[in-house]
């Protein structure tokens, strides 16, 4: 970096699509932009430079991209506009070719995000497209950053080895990598030094941690616990195959690892799994999910599902449904499936209609709704530690428990981030979206 940035007092927009480690890396782009003199553009002010982190786990996930750069490029029309992510990687000329776009940088590239706009400014183009091929990428580009309120999203893991057939995410992010155990707590040791209290452990497939560097999940767990002045860590997607009963005993235990899960599913049909090649069975999952019921039976537990996948008949889809209705889980979060180009589920005869599609989605979220509704009443009367955050001008103080539940109160600006807090969960809210607290609890 240069003494005087050609980036210096440039005016920044970001607007990021996907998943968590998608924003956890454009706060982390952010970071390294304003330490070459970059700034925040205010509301309703135009921009020099806009950055947009891409998606493309579904063809909808496309499309809203699309739709976004065009409209960021109308709102902000003498802006260089930079389009990196999931999206830049797999389609980069695609993207090159929507009206506005600058500059298009691959997976490999997203962390070098600012060298590479400072000399693409440097150099006059009118658009360069600079995407690594996934075969060439075997660096670990870490990210620790800070959500909107309380949390800090680690990035623990990135990549993925699992070639299920209705996935693009290996060729959007290439093979499983991951940093060391002891870079992992430096930065939850940073975290700590600025008051951060809730850290989420975020990767593309966290159970895998570990192939790198000759460590496993199980000991990043272990170790990330024993930072002190962190309240608690959420483990954000892991696969039903790769959470071990090791695992789940200790964090049953742990001083700060919350009991709150979300696992992937996809189907509860064994035929299906194996159209979609999951490495499991329905068997295996039931039995994750009665193991840590048996150790943790107030846990959260949010489980992933797609419905309308090609092969999915409406026989193996009442069996899909009757599995999860009788899982002991909190909440479904329920994608229907998208056609991905260059998957293999693409070879499968059988196509679920798009009205279908859309029924099959709708019992599944009102059975995710009847699964929530009873995990919350569960919980009325019983006293959970909660980490509030800041609410909106105006608005009820919100918070989380420890697995999961969301709940209200009158604001209290000495109990926003602040360790320690316990309360009495009271009973449901208007909107039924949470549950009030009846008291806070002091022994």
């Amino acid at each position: 970096m240069t003494e005087e940035s050609i980036l210096k007092d440039k005016k920044v927009v970001y607007y990021t699509l996907g998943c968590k480690l998608n924003f956890a890396e454009t706060s982390t782009i952010g970071k390294m932009l304003t330490q070459r003199g970059v700034v925040k553009a205010k509301s309703g002010e135009e921009a020099d430079l806009c950055v947009i982190n891409s998606c493309s786990v579904t063809e909808l996930a496309d499309k809203k991209c699309r739709q976004a750069i065009r409209r960021i490029s109308r709102q902000h029309p003498k802006a260089c506009i930079v389009v990196t992510g999931c999206y830049a990687q797999l389609k980069s000329e695609e993207v090159g070719a929507i009206d506005g776009v600058d500059l298009v940088l691959g997976a490999a590239e997203k962390m070098d995000l600012p060298d590479k706009l400072e000399a693409f400014l440097l150099s006059n183009k009118e658009l360069e497209i600079d995407t690594t091929p996934l075969a060439d990428i075997k660096n670990f580009a870490p990210s620790c950053s800070r959500g909107d309120r309380t949390r800090y999203f680690l990035k623990v893991q990135d990549g993925c080895d699992y070639y299920c057939s209705y996935c693009t995410i290996p060729f959007a992010r290439g093979r499983s990598r991951n940093g060391s155990i002891e870079s992992m707590v430096s930065q939850a040791e940073q975290v700590a030094s600025e008051g951060g209290k809730e850290i989420v452990i975020t990767g593309v497939n966290i159970g895998d941690f570990g192939k790198t560097t000759g460590e496993s999940f199980l000991d990043l767990i272990k170790a990330l616990d024993c930072v002190e002045g962190i309240e608690r860590y959420r483990i954000s997607s892991i696969e039903p195959d790769l959470l071990t009963d090791e695992a789940i005993e200790f964090i049953a235990t742990s001083k700060r690892i919350a009991p709150h899960f979300h696992i992937p599913l996809q189907s509860g049909s064994d035929e299906v799994l194996k159209i979609m090649r999951r490495h499991y069975d329905k068997q295996l999952f039931c039995s994750k999910i009665e193991k840590i019921k048996s150790v943790m039976p107030d846990a959260f537990i949010g489980v992933d599902l797609i419905v309308g996948m090609r092969g999915e008949t409406d026989e193996l889809f009442e069996e899909s449904y009757n599995t999860v209705e009788g899982l002991d889980i909190s909440q479904l979060h329920v994608f229907t499936y998208s056609e991905r180009p260059g998957t293999r589920a693409l070879k499968i005869e059988h196509v679920v209609t798009p009205q279908e599609k859309h029924a099959r989605c709708t019992r599944m979220l009102n059975l995710s709704e009847e699964k929530r509704l009873a995990f919350y009443k569960s919980q009325i009367g019983e006293c959970r530690p909660v980490l509030f955050e800041q609410p909106a001008p105006g608005a009820l103080m919100h918070g989380f428990t420890d697995n999961y539940i969301r709940v209200e109160m009158p604001y209290d600006k000495s109990l926003v981030n602040r360790s320690g807090v316990r309360v009495v969960l009271g009973d449901f809210t208007q909107d039924k979206s949470s549950l009030v607290v009846e008291k806070l609890y002091t022994e």
